[in-house]
């Protein structure tokens, strides 16, 4: 299949060199030092526990000289898409497919509305990786999970392209999982997620102590709670029991481990406070569903929405 990565970080960066090294015609798009770097050296990936790879393959800036592809996977941090969404349009033929995995429930319908509901699927990943140098990302751990479906028309239905991608994936050595309605592995993640970011990012600490502090994880739940009501309104249909396999979820990971909001936020760089946390409060607003934990969490963390203030 000919695949093109739009946002080649540390996400969208290791499916597509995975893709790659499988033998899948692959354009990395990319700009500056990293994509330099691609060009020169290659893209490499370093894993500790899955094994060092290099991949060579093309990579471009400008989308009009990639043309049309069978699938573009759409992986840019939600705060680029207004400067990231006009660049699918070259690169989209009749048959092509668009797949988003960015965090947040907005961005089907941000996809949709730059290349058709028709071309696009909904998606999420588990995976823990980051951009180390331009041209180098390194893989903590053994996750590289993609969840994805269509997110249009008639649902549910596992259709043939959703089938068609998994095999690609699944033969990269991608852990692929195909679902018949994409938006419910999207909402049952935010459900998390949002409430992940949203106490981390304003506790400004890792989730360990957040989590040890009863009072906290209580609160914790019961924002997940607020956002699982917030999908429930939508028409969404998330497991029953979503909140609950929260709790042995974390549980079970490390408590030095922080959000990508929280690690953002400490680098000084934008946060995804919007597409995460802003997007439940204006949701919920239109739903008339109350969300009193998760709205104190959007104000806290909204100043803080393109980087450190200055006063």
């Amino acid at each position: 299949m000919r695949f093109a990565i739009l946002g080649s970080g540390a996400v969208g960066g290791y499916y597509g060199a995975r893709l790659a090294q499988a033998g899948h015609d692959v354009t990395f798009i990319a700009r500056g030092a990293h994509l330099a770097a691609i060009r020169e050296r290659g893209l490499q990936i370093k894993s500790a526990a899955l094994g060092d790879f290099l991949v060579h393959a093309r990579a471009e800036e400008d989308t009009a000289r990639v043309g049309p592809v069978d699938l573009v996977l759409f992986a840019v941090k939600t705060y680029d898409n207004p400067t990231a969404l006009p660049l699918l349009a070259p690169m989209l033929g009749p048959s092509t497919a668009v797949l988003t995995v960015q965090n947040g429930v907005d961005s089907a319908g941000d996809v949709a509305a730059a290349a058709g509901e028709a071309r696009t699927l909904g998606g999420t990943t588990y995976i823990a990786t980051a951009l180390e140098a331009p041209g180098l990302i390194v893989q903590t751990g053994t996750h590289r999970r993609i969840v994805f479906g269509e997110a249009f028309g008639e649902l549910p239905r596992l259709s043939d392209r959703v089938t068609a991608i998994h095999e690609a994936f699944k033969g990269a050595g991608i852990e692929s999982y195909p679902v018949e309605d994409g938006r419910v592995p999207i909402w049952e993640k935010f459900v998390f997620l949002a409430a992940l970011a949203g106490f981390t990012g304003a506790a400004r600490l890792p989730i360990g102590p957040v989590w040890g502090d009863p009072f906290i994880k209580a609160q914790f739940l019961s924002a997940c709670r607020e956002i699982e009501a917030v999908a429930r309104a939508e028409g969404v249909p998330v497991a029953p029991d979503v909140v609950d396999r929260i709790v042995p979820y974390v549980d079970a990971i490390p408590g030095s481990m922080r959000s990508s909001l929280l690690i953002d936020l400490q680098q000084g760089k934008r946060i995804e406070v919007e597409a995460l946390q802003g997007t439940v409060v204006r949701r919920a607003a239109t739903l008339g569903v109350p969300v009193p934990i998760m709205a104190t969490l959007y104000a806290v963390l909204k100043p803080h929405a393109d980087g450190p203030r200055s006063s």
